[in-house]
Order: C-alpha cells, then sequence, then structure tokens
C-alpha cells in the first residue's frame, strides 16, 4: 500500500484535533475530487513499518482527540489488509481516541457481506471505526455549510453508536 500524506494536526476531518491518513488507490473517480492524485495506487510513498509507528507516535499528544482515514480509498480491497493492522493498532494503543474514516463506498451496499468490495477483514475493519462518512463526492451536490462532509448524499454514520 502507498499514502499521499499524513497530516499531523488536522482539524478539517473530524471533530477536534486529529491525525489524519490518507491512503492512495481509488476507483471512484468523482468529479470534483479534492485529491485527484491519490487515485493511482502507486501514489506518494510505500506505507511502511515506519510509516506505522509515526503514526502512533503522533496519536500520543493528549490534544489529539483522534484518527481519521481517507484517500484515496481506505475500503479499496488492496488497501483493507494493511489498514485493519494500522486500526488494531491504533485502538490497542489509544482506546479512548476516536476513529473515523471516509470512503466512496456505501456502508449498507458495497462494505456489507456480499458487497462489491467486501474482503475476509472489512467486518473487523468496520468494528474498528467509530464514524464512517460514505458515499462518493458529487459535484452537483456540494455544499461548503456541511460539516465534515463535502456533497449533501454523504452520510455520517456513527458506527459505535449502532455497535452499543
Amino acid at each position: 500500500m502507498h499514502y499521499g500524506n499524513i497530516k499531523e494536526c488536522d482539524i478539517a476531518d473530524g471533530p477536534g484535533v486529529r491525525v489524519s491518513l490518507f491512503v492512495s488507490g481509488c476507483r471512484h473517480h468523482c468529479k470534483g475530487c479534492f485529491n485527484p492524485e491519490t487515485w493511482d495506487f502507486q501514489y506518494g510513498k510505500p506505507y511502511t513499518e515506519e510509516t506505522e509507528a509515526e503514526i502512533l507516535r503522533l496519536l500520543e499528544p493528549e490534544y489529539i482527540q483522534g484518527f481519521t482515514l481517507l484517500g484515496g480509498e481506505p475500503f479499496e480491497p488492496e488497501n483493507q489488509g494493511v489498514l485493519v493492522e494500522l486500526l488494531r493498532r491504533v485502538r490497542k494503543m489509544y482506546p479512548k481516541k476516536d476513529i473515523w474514516c471516509y470512503s466512496g463506498y456505501l456502508y449498507d451496499e458495497d462494505l456489507a457481506e456480499g458487497g462489491k468490495v467486501h474482503t475476509k477483514v472489512t467486518d473487523e475493519m468496520l468494528s474498528l471505526i467509530d464514524v464512517l462518512v460514505d458515499g462518493e463526492f458529487v459535484e452537483e451536490l456540494k455544499d461548503v455549510t456541511l460539516v465534515f462532509r463535502g456533497s449533501s448524499n454523504q452520510r455520517i454514520i456513527e458506527l459505535k453508536k449502532m455497535r452499543e
């Protein structure tokens, strides 16, 4: 897996101050995408053990509320195996920090069992995420007044509350 960027102090992709990982690889190719360079699965740098250690180190300060995965597309099958391992470690080391994920895939269709990107680790990956923002960015539905979403079709799904 490759990644395009790690933001150390992100305030746009979830509540509070966050560490965000922008993974590479996306098949959606949404018109008006804010990050089209990440469509390429080889964009950026290779994700390594050192990358993971850096993310975990950046999450340490108390003022960091949580971790956000976005891209690119975290739920591309090629990315899920690496990311589920990272999420396990984040959850174990920082159980009080929240985890958000942005995906163009729909929770109840594409990510569900039998869905087009459901893999053997999709359910576990979803179980480690507190909030999923799903749905492709649709330029015609772009709304700058929305919080934590780019277009009005995207949903903020509180997975943690659904599990409680």
